[in-house]
């Protein structure tokens, strides 16, 4: 199997802009948005922050570190960029009633915006989503990213796994080949990270594939459809002006598999076509089972919300600012790559 990652397809065309992303930390802005606020009281303590250049994992480790307890003890709901200036919440199981105030907790590019106790764990993808706020600089042809702006505002985009899912020049792939192959990976995040990487694959070629067929946004007999705001499911047999109608309403959305043990959920044509995408990466539809993950659905159309846009400059060298909100799980990267086909400076000094 060929492991190299290919090229998706564009919903809108290649974009004819191009334009620089994360000149610096603070033009990658992402702010999480949690479904609830701390309580004030219980065995949990949550403290909100906001960090520049640091991964997650690395921040929770020196939270660890401070309070002296193991590093599960330290949740979060979402990883988040390390090229970026993000605020999210972590949460430290510390029972009693001790108060912080966390005057000394000092962790290069961290700073804390506020904490509170809380009655549960923080737990991985308990957020609503992120809002982002992004700053692309020496954009050209800025007229034509802002017709393509209001397409993505009106339509969405493909809500392709983005390319850090795959690790640097898709190495996540091959490793997820090697799992399958028999080589044993002790560390459990990096094994989940291996087969993430290998479903995320499968079910971003499907969303490429049904684009060239020009089936992206046209339901077809035995698409399954979800609920707009929730993950219910439902298999549409047979297309009606209903189904359509809904679907150009944003009610409902198409779906595409996310790989594992059991029947593909979908029917008739689609069942038909998802199985020989499928078949394409099939060391990864025999390994991913193996591994206790089942057939799952994840909707294939990604819509921004909240959207705003300030354009300065020339047409031919602007600066361009963006800001919108995504649901938990989606990419902020892949509604970027329908408008622009940037540089990202942050990946050229990671490879440097």
């Amino acid at each position: 199997m060929n492991t190299a990652l290919p090229k998706f397809s564009y919903l809108y065309g290649q974009p004819t802009s191009t334009g620089f992303l994360r000149s610096e930390m603070a033009d990658f802005k992402v702010f999480e948005n949690l479904p609830f606020q701390p309580c004030g009281e219980g065995e949990h303590l949550f403290i909100h922050v906001r960090k520049t250049g640091e991964n997650t994992a690395f921040v929770a480790k020196q939270l660890a570190k401070y309070f002296g307890v193991k590093e599960n003890l330290v949740s979060y709901a979402g990883l988040k960029d390390r090229f970026a200036v993000t605020e999210q919440w972590f949460g430290i199981h510390v029972p009693g009633k001790k108060e912080y105030d966390l005057s000394d907790l000092s962790i290069e590019g961290i700073e804390v915006l506020a904490s509170a106790r809380h009655n549960k764990k923080l737990r991985i993808g308990a957020l609503l989503g992120n809002r982002f706020e992004l700053t692309l600089k020496k954009v050209t042809n800025a007229e034509e990213l802002v017709r393509r702006w209001h397409a993505v505002v009106a339509h969405g985009v493909p809500n392709y796994f983005g390319e850090q899912r795959f690790g640097i020049e898709g190495g996540n792939i091959e490793k997820a080949l090697s799992l399958f192959s028999g080589t044993k990976v002790k560390d459990k995040k990096k094994r989940g990270m291996y087969l993430s990487a290998a479903r995320s694959l499968i079910f971003n070629k499907v969303i490429d594939e049904r684009i060239q067929a020009n089936i992206f946004d046209k339901p077809t007999d035995g698409d399954v459809c979800m609920l707009a705001g929730t993950q219910s499911v439902f298999v549409a047999d047979e297309i009606d002006n209903t189904i359509t109608s809904r679907l150009n309403e944003k009610d409902i959305d198409l779906t595409a598999p996310m790989w594992g043990a059991g029947e593909l959920m979908s029917t008739k044509e689609i069942q038909l076509f998802e199985q020989h995408v499928a078949s394409q990466y099939q060391e990864f539809c025999d390994g991913l089972p193996k591994f206790g993950l089942k057939q799952e659905r994840r909707r294939i159309r990604l819509c921004v919300e909240n959207p705003d846009i300030k354009v300065t400059g020339t047409d031919e060298d602007s600066t361009v600012v963006l800001t919108f909100s995504l649901p938990a799980g989606s990419y902020a990267t892949t509604v970027i790559r329908e408008l622009l086909d940037y540089t990202d400076l942050t990946q050229r000094q990671s490879h440097a």
